[in-house]
């Protein structure tokens, strides 16, 4: 125990010593590991409101009137019951007749009064929303509805959710790609550091190697140094993210139709990876940069070498 506490205060002495190139380090580890992490917590922001855009309606469908061909109430009661036994829809569909419709477009027109009271609530059509079970089902049943003779108009969002689907799906491959980028920065930031506090202690790396220090015992405060490092800049990394997501969740009321808000359990489960991350990053760093220094120590030690 009295080793490892050597070993330890050993760590934090250097620490002290190399203010400036431990900041650099931490700093690189900050930068590169909120890049990363921020790209993970807009990917889920895409992700949560295109899961949200995808509930609801996702078909409308138009029905012509009596005296256009079409089918009378009871007969499009019918037609909706039908339509509900369908394996891709999610029942019960929702039935809006004419003046359900004029109450729609009263709500939606209601700051130009002139074009409402142009509409009479008769030429406006009764409709059926339908929900899928899943939106890539849109085509086959806008397909059945468009060949029945006693519907009008088929609309569907189904292309527009399917590109939304597409973009989050190439997102989602960017993000984790350009965090792997990062991650492996970040190490390489740190193995260069650890790297300029070796050759900045040199002298003294030499003589505990001439005394008889074994490579471990050398390592170990530069391990814990790379440790703290990599633990400081990620601990950074997710309050830098953490802070200003939460004060973004504020925003969503003024904006209905995008869901900035994201859950602490997501928060909790990505920053405890981000900071284990950091500190393996910095582990490995530490040892990357040793490896090397150590290997070039140990052969100038050998007799007859250069």
């Amino acid at each position: 125990m009295n080793r490892l506490a050597n070993l330890i205060r050993e760590a934090l002495i250097n620490l002290r010593r190399n203010v400036l190139v431990v900041t650099g380090a931490v700093l690189a580890v900050f930068i590169s590991l909120a890049l990363a992490f921020g790209a993970v917590v807009v990917n889920e922001m895409l992700r949560t409101n295109i899961r949200a855009w995808q509930e609801g309606t996702h078909v409308i469908a138009f029905l012509k009137d009596v005296d256009e061909g079409g089918l009378t109430p009871e007969q499009q009661q019918e037609l909706k019951a039908e339509v509900e036994t369908w394996t891709e829809v999610k029942a019960p569909v929702a039935y809006v007749d004419k003046l359900g419709a004029y109450e729609e477009f009263k709500t939606w027109f209601s700051d130009r009064p002139e074009l409402v009271e142009s509409i009479d609530a008769t030429v406006l059509p009764s409709s059926f929303r339908i929900e899928l079970n899943d939106i890539d089902q849109y085509q086959a049943v806008t397909a059945r509805l468009d060949v029945n003779p006693a519907v009008k108009e088929v609309k569907s969002l189904g292309p527009q959710i399917e590109s939304l689907s597409t973009l989050s799906r190439v997102l989602n491959v960017l993000g984790l790609g350009l965090a792997l980028v990062l991650g492996v920065s970040a190490v390489i930031l740190i193995a260069n550091t650890i790297r300029m506090a070796i050759y900045a202690r040199r002298d003294e790396v030499s003589i505990m190697k001439l005394v008889g220090a074994s490579n471990w015992y050398i390592r170990v405060p530069f391990v814990l140094e790379g440790l703290i490092e990599g633990l400081a800049g990620a601990v950074l990394a997710v309050l830098a993210i953490w802070i200003p997501s939460q004060n973004l969740s504020g925003a969503t009321a003024s904006i209905p139709l995008i869901q900035l808000t994201i859950s602490n359990g997501f928060f909790l489960r990505w920053g405890v990876l981000l900071v284990l991350f950091g500190a393996a990053a910095g582990v490995i760093g530490s040892l990357l940069g040793l490896s090397r220094y150590l290997r070039e120590a140990d052969g100038g030690a050998q007799p007859g070498a250069a």
